[in-house]
């Protein structure tokens, strides 16, 4: 009798652990997720969007570039004088801002291609590379939803000199999203990181302006030759 009290004792331990352990399995991602900016913060600069678009028209079925600071400074008007181009950029937002802000700045445009940059100041805040996808993920659902047509053409996370560091979360982002656009026939990965490496795989300083961060003329050329080759 006491050997099977000992025995019955034993398997509930490991019942419990069992439990425990398929418990926090299942909350993992929910305790990795690091809480999403107030979108506020850029309330002002939205605002601008809408009051630009108030005063002057907009082209129909354009060509939407949309995300943080990559897009805001990107020159798309010249680098791309053959279409109808919209800059919808705004830095240091996150994926959650760019979705937070859908109806101002992608829907109402029914763009016919979005160029989408953003989840660099994601994983520098310290979200998950689950976080950055599946707010992407919920981007490209939207454009489905609204716009079935249009083509999202999305440019993983850059490589950068002062962001070096955190390339292997964002690598694993990159080909989470790589994987999910292999699945979806309107959505495109333009590989515009792996030419930004030099020969010793890391990221080529005559690319970025001084904060080692942000791209400079030629990071942007760079840009340019590679997303033209998708767009044409």
């Amino acid at each position: 009798m006491r050997e099977k009290k000992k025995y019955l004792h034993h398997r509930q331990q490991i019942c419990l652990c069992l439990i425990l352990i398929l418990f926090l399995s299942l909350n993992r991602h929910l305790i990795a997720q690091a809480e999403d900016p107030d979108p506020e913060r850029f309330s002002e600069e939205i605002d601008a969007f809408i009051q630009w678009d108030l005063k002057n028209s907009f082209p129909e079925h354009a060509v939407l570039f949309v995300g943080s600071s990559s897009i805001r400074l990107w020159p798309t008007a010249v680098s791309f004088p053959e279409l109808d181009v919209i800059n919808r950029g705004f830095g240091g937002s996150h994926i959650s801002d760019v979705n937070h802000y859908y109806e101002q700045i992608v829907r109402k445009y029914k763009p016919s291609e979005i160029i989408f940059y953003a989840g660099d100041n994601d994983i520098a805040a310290e979200k998950s590379p689950d976080q950055v996808f599946e707010d992407f993920q919920y981007f490209v659902e939207r454009v489905e939803m609204d716009m079935p047509e249009t083509c999202v053409f999305y440019l993983p996370i850059k490589p950068s000199l002062s962001r070096w560091h955190l390339w292997s979360e964002m690598q694993e982002t990159n080909l989470r999203i790589k994987q999910y656009t292999e699945e979806k026939p309107q959505l495109f990965y333009v590989d515009t990181a792996l030419p930004m490496l030099d020969q010793r795989g890391e990221p080529n300083p005559e690319l970025f302006l001084d904060d080692g961060l942000h791209l400079n003329d030629q990071g942007y050329q760079m840009w340019n030759k590679v997303l033209s080759f998708y767009l044409n």
